[in-house]
């Protein structure tokens, strides 16, 4: 991740219905949503959310993928977490009790299942 690609990504995540789209898509990994239950979840009219899409595409966020006559859009997590590293990078210039904070947040939201013993 360089500078530009950052910028890119911040700039597409600053507008209120890309970051609710970013969000969304988010919620539903690894599966996506097509691009009109986006549009339909979101109440954005469908043209408008295609232009959305392209530039979450185009800012490395979103990926889309044709399955048969629809568009199926995930986050790109990925991506996300470079982003989010390249941010943090030499955190509080290595003082690492100040940023502390920040990767206990940064934690899996998610515990994983436990093993199923039959």
């Amino acid at each position: 991740m360089d500078k530009e690609r950052a910028l890119l990504a911040l700039a597409a995540l600053s507008q209120g219905t890309r970051f609710d789209t970013f969000q969304l898509l988010v919620r539903h990994e690894p599966d996506g949503l097509p691009a009109g239950e986006i549009a339909r979840l979101l109440a954005i009219p469908q043209n408008t959310m295609s232009s959305h899409l392209a530039v979450l595409t185009r800012a490395g966020l979103a990926k889309a993928e044709r399955q048969s006559r629809s568009i199926i859009y995930r986050a790109d997590i990925a991506a996300f977490s470079k982003m989010t590293v390249f941010m943090l990078k030499d955190c509080c210039g290595g003082r690492a009790e100040i940023c502390a904070p920040i990767i206990t947040q940064l934690t899996p939201c998610c515990p994983e299942k436990e093993p199923i013993h039959g």
